[in-house]
């Protein structure tokens, strides 16, 4: 960020259904896209088109309630908020920006953000976040099938064992190279804090598994929630899942699970203080 622009924190929720992911991609429709159009359109006469930075890259089909990304704006792109509409006062810069945004995005979107602020110095949506928590939801014989959520569960056609399911999960949790759970990318570490993971029945008998880690790795949660499901259908054992996690190769013990089931809740981030020291924990690669 330059010394003049102005950084700005967007919450974001969408659904992931018709968007090929977050990532920005040729030809492809996706939320990254779609916003960064939207941001195009309301500076098109004040600069570069800004660009967003993300705190998690969804894969295709994923949804998420609390999404977070930054947008560092220029001087004349700020005036550009803050200039009034009509006889309107005009808005503080952060609320025109969520609702010139949403605008464009029309009436009924599949992405809207939900708020925005002036972001904290130090403030990196990627890079300050100190965790991160999804929501697997799936639905299985014993569960009400519901086609309203169609879009968000995953269904499967066995009755699952919510409680090895969750002795499964816990035995996972810790600081752990997850290689065997991840879809493997050139550079990238597979080293992983897994805080939290659980499992239990909603009250329509749908089986929610929260998972909540410093970052996830490609497709990591959705491996995850696949190799418990096989502890729930009883063809794996809980203490199956460590012994694959530490043998740090992919396998086919188990299948991904598919991406309609997989939301992101929320990520958090240290207090404001913290936020420029994290972010460069962040950035040093991580090992074992």
């Amino acid at each position: 960020m330059t010394e003049l622009a102005t950084r700005f924190r967007l919450d974001i929720a969408y659904q992931g259904t018709d968007f090929n992911g977050w990532g920005r991609q040729p030809g492809l429709r996706t939320v990254q896209g779609v916003l960064e159009e939207a941001l195009a359109t309301i500076f098109r006469r004040a600069g570069e088109a800004p660009t967003l930075t993300v705190a998690g890259r969804t894969d295709a089909g994923v949804h998420a309630l609390g999404q977070v990304a930054h947008v560092d704006l220029a001087p004349e792109q700020v005036a550009v908020l803050r200039k009034p509409h009509g006889k309107r006062p005009p808005l503080p810069a952060h609320e025109a920006l969520a609702r010139r945004i949403n605008g464009i995005l029309g009436p009924v979107p599949d992405v809207v953000v939900r708020a925005a602020s002036e972001a904290p110095a130090g403030f990196d949506a990627r890079f300050s976040a100190v965790w991160r928590r999804y929501e697997y939801r799936v639905a299985d014989r014993a569960a009400v099938r519901d086609p309203l959520q169609r879009h968000r569960i995953a269904w499967v056609s066995s009755e699952l064992d919510a409680t090895r399911m969750d002795t499964a999960a816990h035995g996972l949790l810790g600081l752990h190279d997850f290689a065997s759970y991840c879809k493997a990318r050139e550079g990238a570490t597979t080293i992983r804090t897994l805080q939290a993971f659980s499992w239990r029945r909603d009250a329509d008998g749908v089986l929610v598994g929260e998972v909540v880690a410093d970052a996830f790795c490609h497709s990591m949660v959705r491996a995850l929630v696949g190799a418990c499901v096989e502890v729930g259908e009883g063809k794996l054992e809980p203490a199956d899942l460590v012994a694959l996690r530490d043998e740090h190769l992919r396998t086919s013990a188990f299948k991904v699970m598919p991406a309609r089931g997989l939301t992101l809740l929320e990520v958090g981030y240290p207090n404001p203080a913290e936020l420029a020291l994290r972010a460069e924990q962040t950035r040093a690669l991580r090992s074992l």
